[in-house]
């Protein structure tokens, strides 16, 4: 991979864009290089082509003499690596205390100020620091900032498009700057969102079958060789509901009034709560196929597992008798034994003393680019 030309080429495409054109752009790139968009060969060399198309439609939109990059991203030429987990965290952080500072500069003048656009270039992982930092700032800072996730990692379903020239379309085309919401595990009094959390999720949060894939995807990595999540679906297949109780969960789903949607009392190998519907996990497993955005999978003998999970790819498990979909603001749930959550492919274990435990939407305050009109 060549990151020089990675970042002369988002710096080209930046530099035309057409995003908040009333203020100042001021660009930041947090990039993971060891995501699979940068070191599977034959991705970056893909990857490679469509920077290179980008850059030659950049062109026609004119150019901003007053864009650039952040000051924290100065020493990259507005490329910020990440070389450690929680570093995504830190350097959003400077960019929110640089936003704050300019804001405040310009509290006494009469011109705007800029505008800060967080570009992430990597997997879930980064995507899921960066977002849970611009979370937790002032909405007067998140008013200034506006986050455009590129999909350069393995499996990339909380990007923003699904491949690299999709997100590139946002860069380059007029976009709104709208807020979406997070996910947020919440426990019982005491438990581990208390001591630990708060636990947030801004693509799928769910509990069961698929928070087991995610925990042992994320023990082997590195010392398995292809595709270890898929790997360990198969084996999920066969062992989680002898590693793991599935027993009987309470859930009852609540729309954004408090009013009850739907309630029930089932053996459940997995349920998700996504965002919205229409969303993916797993790499591009659908999950929530159509708008709808909770789904609970039942219990099933062995070979109707085998059988199921071939249909997540397509999302067609949702026609079958074993799914339970609704749409919810928010999902109670209690289960009598240890449980694994997952916040877009991070894991943790919830123990008795946690339930009953929810998992909810929060209000609006993510920034992100969508297309105008």
């Amino acid at each position: 991979m060549d990151m020089e030309f990675f970042t002369q080429s988002m710096a080209e495409i930046c530099a035309h864009s057409p995003a908040v054109p009333e203020r100042r752009l001021v660009w930041t790139i947090i990039a993971n290089p060891c995501a699979g968009g940068f070191t599977i060969h034959s991705r970056w060399k893909k990857h490679v082509r469509i920077l290179e198309e980008y850059r030659l439609k950049a062109r026609a939109n004119p150019p901003r003499p007053d864009a650039g990059f952040s000051d924290t991203a100065r020493a990259g030429g507005g490329l910020a690596l990440t070389n450690e987990p929680g570093h995504a965290v830190r350097i959003t952080q400077a960019v929110i205390q640089e936003a704050a500072s300019a804001l405040d500069a310009h509290k006494e003048q009469a011109d705007k100020p800029p505008f800060y656009l967080i570009i992430t270039a990597g997997g879930d992982g980064t995507s899921l620091e960066v977002l849970s930092a611009l979370y937790h700032a002032p909405e007067a800072i998140r008013s200034a900032v506006a986050v455009l996730r590129l999909p350069m990692g393995t499996g990339n379903d909380g990007a923003d498009a699904p491949t690299l020239d999709g997100a590139l379309e946002l860069l380059i085309r007029p976009v709104n700057i709208i807020n979406t919401a997070a996910l947020r595990l919440l426990t019982a009094p005491g438990g581990l969102a208390e001591s630990k959390g708060p636990f947030l999720a801004f693509n799928i949060l769910s509990v069961g079958l698929d928070a087991f894939v995610t925990h042992m995807t994320n023990k082997m990595k590195g010392k398995l060789p292809g595709d270890s999540y898929k790997l360990w679906v198969d084996i999920a297949s066969l062992l989680y509901d002898r590693l793991y109780k599935v027993d009987e969960m309470d859930v009852r789903a609540l729309d954004d009034e408090g009013n009850e949607v739907l309630s029930f009392r089932e053996k459940l190998l997995l349920l998700a709560v996504g965002v919205t519907g229409k969303r993916t996990y797993g790499s591009q497993k659908k999950i929530l196929p159509d708008e709808r955005n909770v789904c609970g999978i039942k219990q099933m003998p062995l070979l109707r597992k085998l059988v199921l999970k071939e249909l997540f790819s397509t999302g067609t498990h949702i026609n079958k008798p074993e799914a339970i979909l609704c749409s919810a603001q928010r999902v109670e749930f209690s289960a009598r034994y240890p449980l694994l959550a997952q916040m877009d492919g991070e894991a943790v274990l919830l123990e008795k003393a946690d339930f009953p435990a929810a998992i909810e939407l929060t209000e609006k305050v993510i920034p992100v680019l969508k297309p105008a009109g």
